[in-house]
């Protein structure tokens, strides 16, 4: 048990030295697979992700006032100076329970014209009506004002800490996200539209991984974002392993006042988008987004009748694709090569959850609604009872 600790100890003295969060790798965490050099969907070469975070206030709840915990992500599949360049893409959902505006375009057309936004449940409206402003500002269809976009913009339920009847995200919060969408690493836990969320009997929030897939000389990457929000405790496994059960008496939610909310245990609902740099056609990526539900199966995730669990997954190959006026000439992989990039996929949502709830922290919000982050050491000394870390 000392050496448990002391490691540990270790671990978060190095991470809080230079400004990070240990992830579930730092810990020991087991996983299959190989991962890109930044673990997340930024691995795939031009994507771009953004974040406002809005946190303020704290104690009774005062619509309109606070406490408020809520943000806004954004997701950008070529980056941000591209403008408008159109990549495959098609979606999925798990359990209806929830939203992701313009799906329906992406199906039809076979395209996503758009970045991705993410943010909570009552705030769909201000995000889209936001991205559409930008657009007009930024010239996004190249002159074409004529032109028709329907924005993405998905959501997940931040109502047990966050004032959501306040409607605080905001404009200004949406071109936040924007203008701060970068590549590289890219920061987890209690950000963006995943500020307010819970995950398994934890906190939860946003996560990300990747996977390198390697198809006869060529390596490809296959990169996962999630905004976590789900699940029952009594479900939760890492590794195998039934954390959940194991730490059942640990850290409940605290109700220092009535909660407002007729939310059940499992409700609750999580967003994944996943990105290859790989050239698969609509159909195919819809056949990727179909796997996501596997990686949340295997961390405890049912797809409870209170969840939207809704996915989006989409490609950057085949750049000049979109073509409004002549036919295009595409490449396209055979399906008989698709496997590797199914469990890759699987692989990267599983671990990409259990990122977003280490790297959460515990956070209290209206009426004293209280969240505990996943406590890492007897995360580890559950992991070395059932012998995953040696």
């Amino acid at each position: 048990m000392k050496k448990i600790l002391i490691v540990f100890t270790i671990v978060l003295i190095y991470y809080q030295s230079y400004g990070q969060k240990p992830r579930a790798r730092d810990l020991g965490v087991p996983f299959n697979g190989t991962t890109g050099i930044n673990n997340a969907i930024t691995d795939v070469k031009g994507v771009e992700v953004g974040y406002s975070t809005i946190i303020s206030g704290s104690g009774e709840n005062i619509i309109r006032t606070g406490p408020v915990r809520t943000g806004v992500t954004a997701i950008f599949p070529r980056g941000k100076s591209k403008k408008f360049s159109p990549v495959y893409a098609n979606w999925y959902s798990l359990n209806g329970n929830g939203e992701m505006t313009g799906t329906t375009w992406v199906t039809e057309s076979g395209f996503l014209e758009t970045p991705i936004m993410i943010t909570n449940t009552n705030s769909v409206g201000v995000v889209r009506d936001a991205v559409l402003k930008w657009y007009v500002d930024i010239n996004w269809y190249n002159g074409q004002d004529w032109w028709y976009t329907y924005p993405v913009v998905a959501e997940t339920y931040d109502g047990f800490l966050n004032d959501i009847y306040g409607f605080h995200v905001k404009e200004e919060n949406v071109l936040e996200a924007i203008n701060s969408a970068s590549s590289g690493k890219i920061a987890e836990g209690n950000v963006g539209g995943g500020t307010g969320m819970m995950c398994l009997g934890f906190k939860g929030g946003t996560g990300t991984s990747s996977r390198i897939v390697k198809v006869k000389d060529l390596n490809y990457t296959v990169g996962v974002i999630v905004q976590s929000n789900f699940g029952s405790k009594r479900n939760f496994t890492v590794a195998g392993v039934p954390v959940g059960l194991e730490l059942r008496d640990t850290l409940n939610y605290v109700y220092k006042a009535a909660p407002k909310s007729i939310r059940k245990e499992g409700d609750g609902s999580i967003i994944v988008v996943v990105a290859t740099d790989a050239p698969f056609l609509p159909h195919q990526l819809k056949r990727i987004a179909q796997r996501v539900p596997i990686g949340i199966g295997i961390v405890g995730g049912r797809g409870s009748n209170g969840s939207g669990d809704i996915f989006l997954a989409f490609s950057t190959a085949n750049e000049s694709a979109f073509n409004r006026e002549e036919t295009s000439t595409v490449e396209n992989f055979s399906n008989d090569l698709i496997t590797p990039f199914f469990e890759a996929t699987v692989q990267a949502v599983e671990e990409a959850i259990i990122n977003a709830m280490v790297a959460a922290e515990t956070m209290e919000g209206i009426n004293g609604n209280k969240a505990y982050a996943l406590p890492h050491d007897l995360l580890v000394e559950t992991l070395k009872k059932y012998n995953r870390i040696k």
